[in-house]
């Protein structure tokens, strides 16, 4: 059985240095039956619709600047898969959900760093599916409903952003002496609110998160990031009548307020 699961990917960097994330990330894969196939939903895979990727040998994408050389030579060789990729476009037909095929498209750093990680190996089969950032988190949820048979299959549905991601206010202390005093309380609040209803499972408060949780926009100014995580969301409550579990896998920081938290969802 698959397990849809949302990780705060980080930066490129993640894997060099040592830290928390780094190790949660290492020994992730060893916490779960090996998938016959990954269903990869990215932060940085942005179209407008729905894109599924059917690219058999996707190649790599350095959707970065700024960091080590040695990232801009990363190689994470997992194959893809032309079958899955065409059978996800059919579930999402079926759903009334506009998909088109994208025959060619590299693995972004929110897919392969956490994945060149969590499998190291390269040999699971991997799908990219797109988020349309100027949709909204139901459009998201009703996304990952569509793809819950897949589950049943083994095959994981892994979503990647970050459970907060406020990046104006790291790189531009000094400019707001309101966010740089209230970040950390921001992010501890969004935190707590989200918690509470990812455990409780109202579906309803987190669709409509920006104008129910407290500090939205300062942790989320724009809403990508958080978007994948509707889509873990969807695929664990799309057609059972039984309530959703989530558990919290993993929680830490980056740069003091960039909050690290993972989640696995599950039937109760």
């Amino acid at each position: 059985m698959g397990i849809p699961l949302f990780l705060s990917h980080g930066a490129p960097n993640m894997g060099l240095n040592d830290s928390p994330v780094r190790d949660f990330m290492r020994n992730l894969g060893g916490q779960y039956q090996q998938p016959n196939a990954i269903i990869a939903i990215s932060a940085h895979f942005e179209t407008e619709g729905t894109a599924v990727v059917t690219d058999p040998e996707p190649e790599m994408m350095y959707d970065f600047r700024g960091f080590e050389p040695e990232f801009h030579k990363a190689v994470y060789s997992a194959p893809g898969n032309t079958e899955l990729g065409k059978e996800v476009l059919a579930l999402l037909k079926n759903a009334d959900i506009s998909a088109n095929e994208m025959p060619a498209r590299g693995y972004d750093h929110g897919t392969w760093v956490p994945l060149s990680l969590a499998y190291p190996q390269a040999d699971i089969p991997i799908v990219q599916v797109s988020i349309d950032p100027n949709e909204t988190p139901e459009y998201h949820y009703k996304l990952g409903q569509a793809l819950a048979s897949l589950l049943g299959w083994n095959i994981a549905i892994i979503t990647t952003g970050n459970i907060t991601h406020n990046l104006p206010a790291l790189f531009n202390k000094g400019n707001d002496p309101d966010l740089d005093a209230n970040i950390k309380r921001y992010v501890a609040e969004f935190l707590e609110w989200f918690n509470n209803q990812l455990i409780t499972n109202n579906i309803e408060n987190l669709l409509n998160y920006r104008s129910a949780a407290p500090f939205a926009a300062e942790n989320h100014p724009t809403d990508e990031h958080l978007l994948p995580i509707f889509a873990a969301l969807g695929a664990v409550n799309g057609n059972s009548n039984q309530k959703s579990k989530a558990r919290k896998i993993h929680a830490a920081y980056a740069f003091d307020s960039l909050a690290m938290d993972a989640w696995e969802f599950n039937l109760a």
